[in-house]
């Protein structure tokens, strides 16, 4: 019965609404080895999909997870079913570099700013 517990059934929602799998995996499953997972399982046909997992945010419950945690740690009792699966949102995020050179040239130009009061 004990190993039943430390097992979770997840499933990935995508920003369309599809979703990727659901799949089981133990609860010392690092969120670096789900986003690995859904890294491989990417739909090749949609487009601005990620391509490290830099890229990739998973959300559960509302709160955004740390790469270094397990699933088991970020669980949420409130979510937590019995037999249920797991729904994590997946959002793909540019890497930091292209927002980097955007951000700094934007920077560079809007230097006022006007306030009503």
């Amino acid at each position: 019965m004990a190993g039943v517990q430390d097992q979770l059934e997840i499933k990935f929602r995508l920003t369309d609404g599809s979703d990727i799998g659901p799949k089981t995996f133990p609860a010392a499953t690092t969120v670096a080895t789900l986003k690995e997972n859904i890294l491989a399982q990417w739909p090749k046909e949609k487009e601005n999909g990620p391509r490290t997992l830099k890229d990739v945010k998973l959300i559960s419950a509302g709160k955004i997870l740390e790469n270094n945690r397990t699933v088991g740690e970020c669980r949420s009792p409130l979510c937590d079913i019995p037999g249920g699966v797991t729904t994590m949102h997946v959002v793909v995020q540019p890497s930091s570099v292209e927002k980097g050179k955007k951000g700094a040239n934007q920077a560079k130009q809007s230097k006022c700013v006007c306030v009503i009061l």
